[in-house]
């Protein structure tokens, strides 16, 4: 299900922004910055300080990852369920990755939360119905990203 190119794009931004569905129906947005790629089926992402991530997935496991590089404003969603893991072999295993790759402080993890991908869809920025290069569009959008807030 996840190819090279989402592999390396997962492993290049690092950052998945993940919808989930609160008790209302409403959407619930938010960035989590440890999202890797578990296996060829399945992405996870740490709850360090995810509340309600976590328990809107408790009650509804229906979730979406977009993941775009915001340069070349491409990127990947990744649709699925996710399982909420707070202790036993995968919660473990999944820890030993983060602490040994990013040196993660593992007393910081609440859970992990494991998603099986079900679905994959490209997000492609309407900028390119121009018949634009990545190049071009890159060359637009670096000066704004390296402006920052000032």
């Amino acid at each position: 299900m996840l190819n090279e190119d989402m592999r390396r794009m997962v492993a290049v931004q690092g950052l998945g922004f993940v919808a989930t569905v609160r008790p209302d129906g409403t959407p619930n947005l938010s960035p989590k910055g440890t999202t890797e790629v578990w296996d060829d089926d399945h992405l996870v992402f740490l709850d360090t300080h995810s509340p309600g991530t976590v328990a809107n997935l408790s009650r509804n496991p229906a979730v979406e990852i977009n993941v775009v590089d915001p340069l070349i404003r491409k990127g990947y969603r990744f649709r699925g369920t996710a399982e909420v893991h707070t202790r036993g072999e995968l919660f473990d295993c999944v820890v030993a990755r983060y602490v040994k790759q990013r040196g993660t402080n593992p007393a910081h993890v609440k859970s992990v939360v494991l998603v099986k991908v079900l679905e994959v869809g490209r997000l492609v920025s309407p900028a390119y119905e121009d018949d634009v290069t990545e190049q071009d569009i890159a060359a637009r959008w670096r000066p704004r990203l390296l402006r920052g807030n000032c």
